[in-house]
């Protein structure tokens, strides 16, 4: 049964985000902003955050134990703890929370595709709670984004090593991080079955960042390229190992990445939109109920409930998507139609906020604006929303391709 309800753990999480969003990030989000600048590697909120913030997004990767360290009876059921914590901190500012330590998009597929050894070397970086650590997931290139499968990062073998060559864009956190979960193909020929993905450290020779990203929202995450140029990996390096790739498995794990991060952007969108939302509507208490006449604000009052009821159903989406991750049912339909409806969702709340304020709603001073700004991306990546819906509409009539 899906349960929708948070239990008293959950509570006191999403109360502990709260606090840290109203007191550091909305502040440090809009700061960013006006600075036209990424929060700083050595900003000391960044150290601040380890104690709590890495810790729990571990957890949330971890397998559930029985009590037994290292043992492992299954999926842990934190799905739905981690789509709640997701809206609460995109609400504050998601900006200073995509630049928060920890692995990142990249944690997902070192989890699935790892081998025991690889997932203890890359996540115990992130134990270190004197210094902050990022990982990053790479995969689109400059001629190869929604559509995945047509990457031209090449991967030759040579010895214990594999040369990869190529350019990724548009990676989040690409400067500051300490590795990058990269896909290249071994073959084109091979088409999907050709796709290896390689965990690329930084220091490696011929790997280096190139341009950063001027942006129109999000300004406090920085979102760079990376170059790879002769670049050495060592074959240890590659997730799973040799014998893990016996068909399309280098594709099916960045498939597998996106079931399980795309409820948690979409319901991002949707914590973005509930501030525009609340933002908008504690204007009209202010300013309507007091000052204008009554059909007016009878007008405002069913564009609020529109807003809202908009926002309901898009984490609806997110949630069941979620709930049917952690139940171990496939989650790929409902992941893309709760990416495909969430961003679009919540840029129309944030449109009819900034109307509702009037010309206060397009000045750089009012929050809303920002906002605005910061959502537009949401329908762009991880699978734009055209994409999310040739996704949904190829499995729902079983058309070639849909199994990936």
């Amino acid at each position: 049964m899906l349960d929708l309800s948070p239990d008293p753990g959950a509570e006191n999480i999403l109360g502990m985000l709260k606090w840290l969003g109203k007191d550091k990030l909305r502040p440090l989000g809009i700061e960013c902003d006006k600075k036209h600048q990424a929060l700083p590697v050595d900003h000391p909120f960044l150290k601040e955050f380890l104690s709590f913030g890495v810790s729990f997004g571990m957890r949330a990767l971890e397998p559930d134990g029985d009590g037994k360290k290292g043992e492992s009876k299954g999926p842990r059921r934190m799905g739905r703890l981690g789509i709640l914590a997701a809206e609460e901190i995109a609400y504050w500012d998601q900006g200073v929370a995509m630049c928060l330590p920890g692995p990142g998009l990249g944690g997902p597929p070192v989890m699935i595709m790892g081998t025991p050894e690889q997932k203890k070397r890359f996540f115990d970086i992130f134990e270190d709670k004197s210094t902050p650590r990022w990982g990053c997931f790479a995969l689109t290139e400059p001629s190869a984004g929604s559509d995945a499968a047509a990457i031209k990062m090449t991967a030759r073998k040579d010895g214990k090593h594999y040369i990869l060559n190529g350019e990724k864009m548009f990676i989040t956190n690409a400067v500051r991080a300490d590795w990058a979960v990269t896909f290249a193909t071994v073959d084109k020929s091979l088409g999907r079955a050709g796709h290896r993905v390689f965990v690329v450290e930084k220091g490696t020779p011929g790997y280096r960042v190139g341009r950063i990203e001027d942006k129109m929202g999000l300004k406090a995450s920085e979102t760079a390229s990376l170059l790879y140029e002769d670049c050495r990996v060592p074959e240890e390096n590659l997730l799973g190992g040799e014998e893990h790739y016996r068909g399309k498995e280098g594709f099916k794990g960045a498939m597998g990445t996106f079931d399980m991060t795309r409820p948690a952007v979409a319901v991002m969108a949707i914590g973005i939109g509930r501030s525009a939302y609340d933002y908008a509507r504690d204007f009209v208490k202010e300013n309507y109920m007091i000052h204008r006449p009554i059909p007016r604000y009878q007008k405002i009052k069913e564009k609020l409930h529109r807003m809202r009821r908009k926002l309901d159903t898009g984490r609806l989406l997110c949630w069941k998507a979620v709930w049917m991750m952690d139940t171990g049912k496939s989650n790929s339909v409902e992941a893309a139609m709760a990416k495909a409806y969430c961003p679009v969702a919540a840029i129309e709340v944030t449109r009819q906020a900034m109307e509702i304020l009037g010309d206060a709603g397009v000045r750089n001073d009012y929050f809303v604006e920002k906002l605005f700004r910061d959502l537009k991306v949401f329908d762009i990546f991880e699978g734009t929303g055209q994409v999310q819906r040739i996704v949904v509409a190829r499995r729902l009539v079983g058309l070639p391709g849909s199994s990936g």
